[in-house]
């Protein structure tokens, strides 16, 4: 198999093919532009289609129609794309609509720094509905990560007929690296189950909270009733009613009973480790050099890179926290907004935060960090 170079992504754009990917709409934005670069070049050789939209607005309300007609389907942004999706993000969720966004984060607020990178969309791209639901957000650090975090993320889309962000950023997109394609993940493509007739159809029918609605197409054989307002199952308009309650209570409750199973993290854990040093996307590998120098020194010192950000991987980092008094979190942006999140898991623990806006975190700063906790 071919060793090669490749872009962070260009690696989304394979890995949306490999899932099955074959709808894109798009709108240029940096540092996000070479994904809707390759599948517009690439999606219709697979048998896809490949729209160039007029808006990053047009772009996921295309992506939804696609999706709602049966086919899995993916647009790609950066942060002020983002916000102006996010009306579209919550429909999709309310409409039980598989989804995937690629947001590649830039420097922000507002259109702020477009050839500059960050991690500051942590917050922007969970905490974006109404209701605060759990969006599943998956982040790579790699352009093998991107890769094999784009399947992820379309297979969990499609089995729990939600949206779904792969959250990259600047360096990660924008990196020319070595890829392996020996060693990329190749998992079945998961479909969304189709409704098989029988009995009446339910546009949002289920019988237990944490069972994903069979699917039908918009168009098809069966009337599909699809609305962004509280309804009930057969998808009607309902104001109060128990039943419109409990399927905003479906909503959340499927994503939270495969939490475990979503989890995604790299760790190298050192039992008698006193410290952890915890991060994700493109500091997760100024982090793990950092781990590697300490340990040349003889610090005893762990490291966990969460590539599932959300739901958070409570079970993998309860694991790197046993016996742990520091925890370190580095992330690129301005007050540790990860680490916020993480907060109430952290009970107990001397949390430290590194951070920095403008620039990577280097390797260096987080070896000071960890020296000086430990003082």
């Amino acid at each position: 198999m071919p060793r090669r170079l490749c872009s962070g992504n260009r690696m989304v754009a394979e890995g949306a093919l490999a899932a099955g990917c074959r709808f894109f709409a798009g709108y240029p934005i940096t540092p996000a532009s070479e994904i809707y670069e390759v599948m517009m070049r690439e999606l219709p050789r697979h048998g896809g289609m490949a729209l160039s939209a007029p808006d990053e607005i047009s772009s996921l309300c295309y992506c939804v129609g696609a999706s709602l007609r049966g086919l899995k389907a993916m647009t790609a942004t950066s942060g002020p794309g983002w916000a102006l999706m996010i009306e579209t993000l919550q429909y999709a969720l309310m409409t039980e609509t598989p989804v995937v966004i690629a947001v590649v984060q830039r420097l922000g607020p507002s259109t702020g720094g477009a050839t500059q990178g960050a991690q500051g969309d942590v917050w922007l791209t969970e905490f974006a509905t109404s209701g605060g639901y759990t969006i599943p957000v998956f982040c790579p650090s790699t352009a093998a990560e991107c890769h094999d975090l784009t399947v992820h993320a379309f297979n969990w889309s499609e089995r729990l007929r939600t949206p779904v962000v792969l959250l990259s950023d600047k360096e990660v997109g924008m990196t020319t690296e070595v890829v392996d394609d020996a060693v990329l993940a190749t998992p079945p493509a998961v479909e969304r189950a189709d409704f098989a007739g029988g009995r009446p159809f339910l546009t949002y029918g289920f019988a237990q909270p944490e069972e994903v609605p069979a699917f039908a197409a918009v168009g098809g054989e069966v009337k599909v009733t699809v609305t962004g307002s509280a309804h009930d199952q057969q998808g009607r308009l309902r104001k109060n009613a128990p039943e419109v309650i409990e399927v905003l209570r479906h909503l959340e409750r499927k994503i939270e009973v495969h939490a475990e199973e979503m989890e995604l993290a790299r760790t190298d854990l050192d039992p008698g480790a006193s410290h952890l040093v915890v991060s994700y996307g493109i500091t997760a590998r100024a982090a793990r050099q950092a781990v590697a120098a300490l340990r040349r020194e003889g610090v005893r010192v762990s490291f966990f890179q969460a590539q599932t950000l959300f739901p958070i991987p409570r079970r993998a980092l309860d694991w790197a926290l046993a016996g742990v008094e520091n925890v370190l979190v580095a992330e690129e942006n301005l007050t540790g907004q990860y680490r916020a999140v993480l907060a109430r898991c952290l009970e107990g623990k001397r949390v430290v935060g590194i951070n920095r806006i403008g620039g990577l975190i280097a390797p260096g700063e987080i070896v000071q960090a960890v020296r000086a906790a430990e003082a």
